[in-house]
């Protein structure tokens, strides 16, 4: 299974003009796409104006024949005039040799991630899914320790996931461009019970098992705060991120 991500940031007020957009032609059109068996689009619980476009395939293949196709680049432009501009201007001369200035859009960032878990993509019903909550959960590996690492997502992480409340679908992805880079996917039907999962002793029970194939950067830093007594803040640190799902659907069956 292959996970695409699409991060875009939104003009302001513009989410509820996209979500329409998404439902009515994105989704139905991803839905006619080989291999695509899932799509959502969420919405950062901290910057309003930051969404993902979240779709699930069968296979990288499927995801890359999808984007070669154009279409892609086609259900893009249905949302761009609703996409923020960057802070950058390009400068050029008019017809009349007047300079002109002019805002250079700002691109969304496509990224890929591939299957280290692999997961049941029956999820629940379009209904269900638009109240449902989001959790991205960002690691760096150690060169070498994807393996080992997975291994224990697969046989002790998961099957702990399956018994929390409120968690109703777990995945753990690797980064197709950055190796050292595994990503955990959860849903859960609301944002407490994330909240809850995340100050758990649970959670932190479960982030020991793994935390020795943490990369190097994460390892010194764990050195140094049991040295110090003092926290100390890396740029390899895992990460948490959550976000609303805005509209979304399954399309396994």
């Amino acid at each position: 299974m292959f996970m695409r991500l699409v991060h875009a940031k939104s003009k302001p007020d513009s989410i509820a003009i996209i979500q329409q957009i998404y439902a009515q032609k994105i989704i139905p059109r991803l839905q006619k796409m080989p291999g695509c068996l899932f799509s959502c689009l969420i919405q950062s619980d901290t910057h309003q104006d930051e969404g993902i476009s979240l779709t699930l395939w069968d296979s990288q293949a499927h995801a890359e024949a999808y984007e070669q196709s154009g279409r892609f680049q086609e259900l893009l432009g249905e949302v761009r005039p609703y996409l923020c501009d960057s802070a950058e201007w390009k400068v050029q001369l008019s017809k009349d040799l007047r300079v002109e200035y002019q805002p250079v859009a700002e691109e969304p960032v496509l990224k890929g991630y591939t299957s280290i878990v692999q997961a049941d993509t029956k999820i629940f019903t379009e209904p269900e899914l638009s109240l449902m909550y989001l959790r991205l959960f960002s690691l760096k590996i150690k060169a070498g320790m994807m393996e080992e690492f997975s291994k224990i997502y697969r046989e002790e992480i998961l099957p702990a996931l399956r018994g929390v409340k409120g968690c109703r679908f777990a995945f753990m992805t690797e980064n197709i461009q950055e190796k050292t880079e595994a990503l955990s996917l959860t849903i859960w039907e609301t944002k407490q019970d994330a909240i809850d999962y995340e100050r758990s002793e649970l959670f932190a029970e479960l982030n020991d098992k793994v935390k020795h194939t943490f990369s190097d950067l994460y390892q010194w830093k764990m050195a140094l705060e049991e040295e110090s007594d003092k926290k100390v803040i890396t740029s390899e640190d895992p990460s948490s991120k959550h976000y609303t799902i805005v509209t979304g659907k399954s399309f396994s069956t």
